[in-house]
């Protein structure tokens, strides 16, 4: 009898890789390289199912909401090669990820596969040699309630977003987007900026004093919180209109001076008022999930969410962490053995509690059934075990996860907190209150592995008065009631409140989780999509958002006012978790959120009823009772009314200008700005045309005027009317219509100080530098989007400096070209340089393109994801950058044939 021979599918290739080296021979392990179909774009469906409501879904909404999946074209040979390794196998495995989009993608393979053989589930969420050999042997059917609620969530995202983004087209511009989640973030970011727009700063004033025992001893900072027991008013006691909530007094800066030399003076006298101390705990916080791990990588590492969600793909399909995706914070009795064992032997027995620590999801709406994000396996590797593995931001990322996964299951931290209560009596200003505190730990359990870090810095919790400030102070030396003090130092501070803080990624992701709005598997995406889209520009840590973002979100608020509500969209996310416990059936639900119910309008009676929509208001925010901000195609404008025209004047915004930056006053200034106009350089020598320096939407350039077209004289009698107007003037057809020659400033060029001389110089490229004496083919000098280059026919060389252009001679010509084209004839013009891809055996080198940053080996090109800095990425992280581009396979095209093979959803019985 031959041997039985197994097929295993996971999702990538490097999971794969991983897995094949456990199951050993009678297995072979091939990926799907994640979904192998999805639905098909509506241009794309066979002409007799264009029509009504299939036809710009592809989803049958009105039979059953059955959608209409296709094998796109990257996949087809993806699917050949599984369907010819099914042939050869006995049995198949599916042992794609243990969550809803895992399941589904199982759920594709079998219905495009369709096997012959008997069909295993196999779920895993760690890939250690034991893991998977436990999966091996406890496999499943299919979860088709979990298949139905990422069906449901995928009809539910195609109809929201081809309902609702036409839209935006007509009403804001084109190619923005709508999403069930990303317009609920993008509210959330739009709505933080609205209060900083609204936000009215106030000032107050303060006392710190540097005291010391009378005698000597060390010194200590005490700040004032009381003057003749009422209390000082802080950042806190402000309203965000800048108004005193309670009755708190606010000192001046006046008053706050005169109190501190009341204080300074000789007459003045210090002494303690009381000595209070608490006992000090402090608990270690819970091992990761997917929200939290991207909280603090943010943190510490600098992150991004997707950065993240990378990092920890490559360290979970190398089998050094469990599931990344996840929102459980429980770890297994293996888990909780090890990181017991490990923190017991790297820092004391003492530093591990009696019982172990048993943790439960705080997130609204919960629903990942998988153990926290640790180290995998029964005995965890520390980092420096693994640090001849693990490098740069792999290396990083375990090291937090090892860290937080030990952490969590230490001792608290304990000590003691001492508050003082310092009284300054003065001659004539009344008694001034002081208090002063300092933490002593005792025993630091926990934290001698590891500290969670914070959003807020002190910087920013002093400045909006918040408790958090006060959390930590100076080491206080040993002090007693009544006893006397000096002071070495008081100093009046002024302090201004401040607005809410912007989002950062960590914050957004907090606060996304905390309203159940998306899953843990989607926030990396979420923010991704934003910022692709324009929405919400990086500005360091902080997410801006620029200003077509409002006018979306005033769009959706006006018109669709629950599908931006963040209770509504939690409320999806929970009725979705009901379809995947199979409490709730996919079909009723979409029907109700399509159609419409009792409960519900419906997604489709709400467009089919908009009314009038006015896009000038939607597009339009009102600055001042003279100034409006217009936010147009290219950009927002502030637009002012001209006396005696009626034509209003408008003022570009700087791109870099933050909304809430634009106040009232800043936008006068910005009108009242001298304008910057065409810059007149002179006539053409050669043909009497005026030449001009410009500032156009791409650049500084220059240009030649042509003069106006004569009209053919004559006049025309209008039929209806009787009147004599003139002729109206042909214009040639646009191809005909003479262009007027152009060129772009070098770098090294201001349009402020330009002259004729350099502005005719620029007209004239590209400069013929001679004809190589062996082709006689012409060689030119030129400028171009990538800098200065020569071309001689189709073959082209980049020279060193712009200069070159206008100095480099046929001899220097023919060197250049005499170089080879990649060789090392100039410094290279990468951004950064690293050693030989595995997969290629080329150099990798970082680049600055057209669209951003990007990493390239000469064969594979991949795109810096948006937000991730280019000093952060090393070696490694470069070549998990192209091997995820490798494995997403070629691009799609944006035109081409329309794509067969698409088949409708099957019905399957739920087991």
């Amino acid at each position: 009898m031959p041997d039985s021979k197994k097929l295993v599918i996971v999702e990538s290739p490097a999971k794969a890789k991983t897995i094949a080296q456990y199951l050993g021979d009678g297995y072979e392990v091939q990926a799907s390289v994640g979904h192998i179909r999805d639905l098909i774009e509506p241009k794309n469906l066979p002409p007799e199912l264009k029509k009504g409501l299939m036809g710009r879904f592809s989803i049958d909404v009105e039979n059953g909401f059955v959608p209409y999946y296709v094998v796109s074209d990257e996949k087809k040979r993806t699917v050949s090669e599984l369907k010819k390794a099914l042939k050869d196998a006995d049995e198949l495995y599916l042992a794609t990820d243990e969550d809803r989009e895992g399941e589904a993608i199982a759920w594709h393979l079998l219905e495009v596969l369709n096997p012959k053989v008997p069909v295993k589930r196999m779920v895993f969420h760690e890939i250690t040699k034991e893991a998977i050999q436990r999966a091996e042997q406890n496999t499943r059917e299919i979860d088709m309630d979990l298949v139905n609620a990422q069906e449901t969530r995928r009809a539910l995202d195609r109809i929201y977003g081809y309902e609702v983004s036409p839209v935006l087209w007509r009403k804001v511009g084109p190619g923005l987007s709508a999403g069930r989640v990303q317009s609920a973030a993008t509210r959330l970011v739009v709505d933080r900026e609205r209060e900083r727009l609204a936000f009215v700063s106030a000032g107050y004033w303060d006392l710190v004093a540097r005291l010391a025992a009378t005698g000597g001893g060390p010194s200590f900072q005490a700040k004032l919180v009381r003057l003749d027991a009422r209390r000082i008013a802080t950042g806190r006691d402000f309203d965000d209109r800048g108004v005193l909530k309670n009755d708190a007094v606010a000192l001046d800066e006046a008053s706050a001076e005169r109190l501190a030399a009341a204080l300074r003076a000789d007459t003045a006298r210090w002494s303690v008022a009381s000595v209070e101390s608490k006992p000090y705990t402090r608990r270690p916080a819970a091992p990761f999930t997917t929200s939290t791990l991207q909280q603090e990588a943010a943190r510490k590492l600098r992150f991004s969410a997707r950065q993240t969600m990378s990092v920890a793909q490559g360290l979970y399909e190398n089998g050094h962490i469990t599931y990344m995706r996840t929102d459980s914070p429980n770890l297994s009795q293996q888990a909780i053995n090890a990181a017991r064992s490990q923190a017991a032997k790297l820092y004391g027995a003492e530093t591990v509690p009696e019982k172990p620590r048993m943790y439960s999801g705080k997130s609204k709406n919960a629903q990942e059934a998988h153990e926290a994000i640790r180290p995998a396996g029964d005995v965890f590797k520390t980092p420096s075990e693994l640090a001849g593995v693990l490098r740069g931001n792999d290396f990083k990322l375990y090291d937090l996860i090892w860290k937080r996964t030990v952490a969590s299951q230490m001792a608290d931290a304990r000590g003691s907190t001492a508050t003082v209560t310092i009284d300054g009596a003065t001659a004539d200003a009344g008694t001034a209150e002081f208090t002063a505190s300092g933490t002593v730990i005792t025993f630091r359990g926990f934290l001698s592995a590891y500290e969670e870090g914070t959003d807020a810095t002190r910087e920013d919790a002093e400045t909006r008065g918040d408790a958090a400030a006060d959390a930590e102070g100076d080491d206080l030396p040993p002090l007693t009631e009544g006893q006397e003090l000096d002071d070495q130092e008081v100093e009046a501070k002024g302090h201004e409140t401040s607005p809410p803080p912007r989002y950062t990624e960590a914050s957004l992701v907090k606060t996304l989780e905390e309203l159940g709005i998306g899953r843990p598997s989607t926030f990396a995406s979420i923010i991704s999509t934003i910022i692709d889209r324009g929405y919400v520009t990086p500005r360091g840590t902080a997410l801006v958002p620029n200003w077509i973002a409002f006018s979306v979100v005033r769009l959706l608020e006006d018109h669709f006012a629950d599908l931006v509500a963040y209770d509504f969209t939690a409320e999806m996310e929970e009725d979705l978790d009901r379809i995947a416990d199979g409490e709730a059936e996919r079909v009723g639900w979409l029907t109700e959120f399509y159609f419409g119910s009792d409960k519900h309008r419906g997604l489709r009676n709400v467009v089919e009823n908009l009314g009038e929509i006015d896009a000038r208001d939607i597009n339009s925010v009102r600055i001042a009772d003279d100034i409006t901000l217009r936010i147009g195609r290219y950009g927002p404008y502030l637009e002012v009314p001209v006396e005696g025209s009626d034509t209003p004047r408008r003022v570009n915004v700087p791109d870099e200008m933050a909304p809430d930056e634009l106040t009232e006053a800043r936008a006068r200034e910005l009108i009242e700005a001298p304008e910057v106009g065409d810059r007149v350089l002179g006539e053409n020598p050669e043909n009497g045309r005026t030449i001009v320096a410009k500032d156009g939407r791409y650049g500084p350039y220059v240009t030649e005027l042509l003069p106006e077209e004569p009209t053919d004289g004559g006049e025309t009698v209008d039929a209806a009317t009787g009147e004599v107007k003139p002729k109206p003037k042909k214009k040639p057809a646009k191809k005909d219509a003479p262009k007027p020659r152009t060129a772009s400033l070098l770098k090294s060029m201001d349009p402020a100080t330009v002259d004729l001389d350099t502005a005719l110089m620029l007209l004239s490229l590209p400069r013929v530098v001679g004809a190589d004496p062996e082709s006689g083919e012409e060689i030119t000098a030129q400028n171009g989007r990538f800098g200065p280059y020569l071309k001689k026919g189709t073959d082209s060389r980049s020279l060193e400096s712009e200069q070159q252009i206008f100095e480099i001679d046929l001899p220097g010509a023919l060197a250049v070209f005499a170089q080879p084209k990649y060789g090392a004839r100039r410094p290279s013009s990468a951004l950064k340089e690293f050693d030989a891809d595995p997969v290629s055996g080329k150099p990798i080198r970082i680049r600055d393109g057209r669209f951003g940053p990007y990493v390239t080996d000469g064969e594979t090109n991949a795109t810096i994801p948006r937000g991730e800095d280019v000093e952060s990425v090393d070696f490694e992280r470069a070549v998990q950058l192209l091997a995820d581009k490798r494995a997403k396979g070629p691009a799609k095209p944006k035109t081409g044939a329309r794509r067969t093979g698409g088949t409708a959803r099957r019905t399957v019985a739920k087991k």
